[in-house]
């Protein structure tokens, strides 16, 4: 998030979310939003397919056709030229590129975004008055957004409206993203990415290379036999989750080491990922339980739950938080900084690659926790003052905080984006991968609900929680349910080009006509059976949201 959470809940006057299930899968931050509009009258706007919870607090609610959100800013944002509704300073100040990216967007007439996304004119413009007028206006999302064909730039063109109505580097505006899971950008920043080291800096730099080669003792930069890179620190990009799976029946990926993931649960085309796990030459799995992931292990791992830990984590708003331990490492469980420490030492110790001794981070010598954010503060600049004394003081940090004496950085981009001025991109709608047609006719969506956690290994062993919500449910509209004789208590089942399942019906005005919502919690039934790897060219994640689909009575 450019902004934090309490920021955005105090000073904006609207809130803008799209693609996001905010009091479902951010319940605490959706009270705050609750009550910004209850008790201080800030506008809401939703943009979502579906009737979720937090529209009924909203001023408008835009039904969207799954896969339509840049066609939708777009026409917001003609509007917003139409009417003079722009921040001319703004733009004119901190950003550049506007005349080619005004042109592309001048292409979207309310007529044409009403045919492509079914919302009426007058609703689009009523939310384009909304969000233009009252300033400063926040714009939130979530994985509604990013999981298409289009994520990125999805995720460019919401950049775009903030810089156009110039609600960038100020409280209560700002591009805020929420993140999936707890510790997702704190992930990002350490450099749980194929093309970054830690903090973002580039894998491809040859400075950033011989930095932590000297760091971590290794040779100053790679060098190349047969085209493979040998000793240092390779400047090869990697491969990102999606790439990594096709990747073993390509002969490219031989073994994984995989960490607290389900990808049987999580990832895409479920029959395409067990065959890939079959076919795996190596596969360890560190882990709190047995997984659906864990079948196809060749070494289990125990590693320990949250409460079982110290350390930190880095939430949605960039804040860096203490983790405390708060009951006794259980049975053979170790932390999982000291069993990947581990093997490292042993793979070092068994091949001919080897450290200095006399590096600061050489031989993976760690302590504690504590010494390893030592280590972040010296190689990570966003990270450079964040400390364990300093959180355990009570200090609330958020990156950027470079040094020990800084406060760190509630607000991005106040003064000046990253790049010097703000680059407005010409962003064009591209339809979903899949369309409904003759064989699947309507659409389906999929995500999480407020009782469960992504693949539920915790969840599902809850009992207070599958009490409550206990098997897989498939959200459907009434008039599909009253077109397939359905009277609420059949089993439906849901098929895809990749496969199908079979689950209850939960019969509901949550979703519009022609399409149905699953979740991918239930193994006997997850979402994740039909979903297809139609990749993101950038981030390579997955079209998650826009499913084409038959259902029928099972």
């Amino acid at each position: 998030m450019s902004n934090s959470m309490d920021d955005v809940a105090k000073f904006a006057k609207a809130f803008f979310i799209i693609g996001s299930n905010t009091t479902e899968q951010h319940p605490v931050f959706g009270t705050m939003l609750r009550r910004a509009v209850k008790f201080r009258g800030a506008k809401l706007v939703v943009a979502d397919p579906r009737k979720i919870d937090i529209t009924d607090f909203a001023t408008l609610h835009l039904r969207q056709r799954p896969g339509t959100d840049i066609a939708l800013i777009n026409g917001l944002m003609y509007i917003i030229l139409e009417k003079g509704w722009e921040d001319k300073s703004f733009i004119d100040e901190r950003t550049e590129n506007f005349d080619e990216f005004k042109a592309t967007v001048m292409n979207y007439p309310p007529d044409k975004v009403a045919e492509i996304t079914g919302i009426p004119v007058e609703k689009i413009y009523e939310a384009a008055e909304i969000l233009a007028v009252n300033s400063p206006m926040a714009v939130m999302w979530a994985m509604g957004i990013t999981q298409h064909i289009v994520g990125v730039r999805n995720v460019m063109d919401l950049a775009n409206l903030q810089m156009l109505l110039g609600n960038m580097g100020k409280p209560g505006g700002g591009v805020n993203p929420l993140r999936g899971q707890n510790n997702v950008q704190g992930a990002c920043d350490m450099g749980g990415l194929p093309n970054v080291f830690p903090a973002y800096q580039p894998v491809t730099n040859l400075e950033v290379i011989e930095k932590f080669a000297k760091a971590w003792g290794l040779d100053s930069g790679p060098r190349t036999m047969d085209g493979k890179t040998v000793r240092g620190l390779s400047s090869t990009v990697g491969a990102t989750v999606t790439e990594m799976m096709p990747g073993i029946l390509e002969g490219k990926v031989h073994s994984l080491y995989i960490l607290g993931e389900d990808p049987v649960m999580s990832d895409p085309d479920t029959k395409h990922i067990r065959h890939c796990l079959e076919s795996i030459d190596f596969l360890v799995l560190q882990e709190i339980f047995p997984s659906e992931t864990s079948a196809y292990a060749d070494i289990l791992l125990p590693g320990v739950s949250f409460a079982e830990k110290d350390g930190t984590f880095t939430n949605t708003e960039r804040r860096v938080q203490m983790v405390r331990k708060a009951i006794p490492t259980q049975g053979d469980a170790r932390d999982d900084w000291w069993i990947i420490s581990q093997i490292a030492k042993r793979i070092l110790s068994g091949t001919s690659e080897r450290v200095r001794s006399d590096a600061p981070y050489s031989g993976w010598e760690y302590s504690s926790p504590s010494a390893i954010m030592s280590e972040i503060n010296s190689l990570t600049p966003s990270y450079g003052g964040i400390t364990h004394a300093r959180l355990e003081a009570g200090e609330r940090l958020q990156w950027p905080c470079p040094t020990a004496d800084h406060p760190g950085t509630p607000i991005l981009h106040s003064k000046q984006f990253t790049r010097g001025k703000g680059k407005f991109m010409p962003i064009e709608h591209v339809p979903p991968a899949e369309k409904p047609d003759d064989d699947y006719p309507m659409l389906m969506s999929t995500g999480r609900v407020l009782y469960h956690w992504h693949g539920g290994q915790m969840s599902r062993r809850a009992k207070g929680l599958m009490e409550v919500y206990g098997e897989a449910l498939v959200e459907m509209n009434p008039n599909d349910a009253e077109r397939l004789g359905l009277n609420g208590k059949y089993i439906v089942r849901v098929t895809s080009r990749r496969g199908h399942i079979e689950a209850q019906a939960w019969v509901t005005d949550r979703v519009p006509p022609g399409m149905v919502y699953a979740n991918f919690h239930f193994p006997n039934a997850s979402a994740n059976e039909l979903t297809h790897a139609a990749l993101d060219p950038v981030a390579k994640i997955p079209e998650y949201k826009v499913i084409a689909v038959k259902v029928e009575l099972a």
